[in-house]
């Protein structure tokens, strides 16, 4: 069962060097990562639970949207 887990989250655990390459260099991924350490060391210590650390993640993905760009800019004029 293990395996076939892993077989079907193979491109999750092991990305192709090709996105790989693409989440090095996308502010957001870097953004989502740290903060995904965060909350992930907050769920081993018992501080929060599984199903907050989902929701967590969830508003972390917004913020660093929010904050390091993945947004619409301006209208145009």
């Amino acid at each position: 069962m293990a395996a076939a887990l892993g077989w079907m989250h193979r491109d999750d655990i092991f990305p192709p060097p090709e996105e790989a390459g693409l989440a090095a260099d996308d502010p957001v991924a870097r953004c989502l990562a740290e903060r995904a350490v965060d909350i992930d060391r907050m769920a081993a210590e018992g501080t929060i639970t599984a199903q907050q650390a989902d929701l967590f993640k969830s508003r972390a993905e917004a913020l660093c949207q929010a904050q390091v760009g993945g947004g619409s800019g301006p209208p145009p004029q």
